[in-house]
């Protein structure tokens, strides 16, 4: 009896601290989202309150019951999400942006991963390390080293103005602006890509490319039909760890962006700590953790009709 007891006391000990970690620091705090997202904000912000204390006897006593739910739960807030073309436009926006830090982070992240890969096996450690180098300084530091690097009087600027000078063309802006948010979205989330990327392109076979090319294969035949099927689940992998999170970003477009690279992580802050509109804020999260997750489930479907096709 001990004996097949102790592989289910084993497996319990291994998985449930995480489990549990799961069920307190994400399953709880998203079903209080959930509910928060059909409440109405309080007279002060916040939530309207669902207990009280009864005057009389000093008691706490729940207000909510079957007969008066309906004048603490409502879905104005969802109807308000749909109703006005402006949140949706601020979620296709910042969509828009994510998509580009993660087309630009693949273009940049692919040479730099493969360069890695392929270098002698004494270099790669350093290599790797200088990747992850700028995460030994604080986020924000570096958020603001881009501000003085994209500022009017940054080398960068100065440096563009007078080319364009010469060209007849007058001096532009790239702090606030949205080439500032791009820019700054891919300097931040450009390890995220290039560090699945390389884990992938190190484990592959270089007999594969020597065999293609013995076969007359040439060098772009070889990188189309061999390396980047090979690299796409290095890819997809970056790419969630790179869109999830510059889909929620809200200190960049804050710091680099102004009013014109608002995100939608900057109206669920404003929302939460501005506005004090929880309910409202709550819903813009769900919506937001709602469509990340069938963006998720559609590249899920397509990977595995691929791989079937294949």
């Amino acid at each position: 009896m001990s004996k097949v007891k102790s592989p289910s006391l084993a497996k319990w000990l291994i998985s449930g601290p995480p489990l549990l970690y799961l069920v307190i620091f994400f399953a709880v705090p998203t079903l209080i989202m959930i509910f928060s997202a059909f409440r109405f904000p309080g007279e002060y912000g916040g939530l309207m309150p669902l207990v009280d204390i009864n005057p009389d006897t000093g008691a706490r006593e729940l207000l909510i019951n079957w007969q008066n739910w309906h004048e603490f739960l409502t879905l104005e807030n969802f109807t308000r999400f749909f109703e006005d073309g402006v949140y949706v436009q601020l979620f296709i926006k910042s969509f828009w942006y994510a998509g580009l830090t993660t087309f630009f982070c693949i273009i940049l992240a692919y040479p730099l991963a493969w360069l890695i890969a392929r270098s002698p096996k004494k270099y790669r450690d350093l290599l790797v390390l200088l990747v992850i180098l700028p995460f030994w300084s604080n986020f924000l530091i570096r958020v603001y080293a881009w501000m003085i690097i994209l500022g009017p009087q940054g080398y960068f600027a100065m440096t563009v103005n007078s080319v364009l000078a010469w060209f007849g063309v007058g001096p532009q802006q790239f702090l606030f602006t949205h080439f500032a948010v791009i820019v700054v979205l891919v300097y931040v989330h450009l390890p995220f890509m290039v560090l699945p990327l390389y884990a992938n392109l190190e484990k592959h076979d270089m007999a594969l490319l020597d065999a293609a090319q013995d076969l007359g294969a040439s060098a772009w035949q070889r990188f189309w039909r061999i390396t980047w099927p090979l690299s796409l689940p290095g890819i997809w992998a970056g790419a969630a760890l790179v869109f999830i999170p510059a889909l929620g970003m809200f200190a960049v477009p804050d710091l680099v962006g102004g009013t014109d690279g608002i995100m939608v992580g900057n109206l669920i802050k404003q929302q939460f700590l501005d506005s004090r509109d929880w309910p409202f804020g709550s819903t813009l999260s769900i919506m937001l953790t709602a469509t990340v997750l069938l963006l998720a489930s559609l590249a899920t479907l397509i990977s595995r009709g691929r791989k079937k096709h294949d």
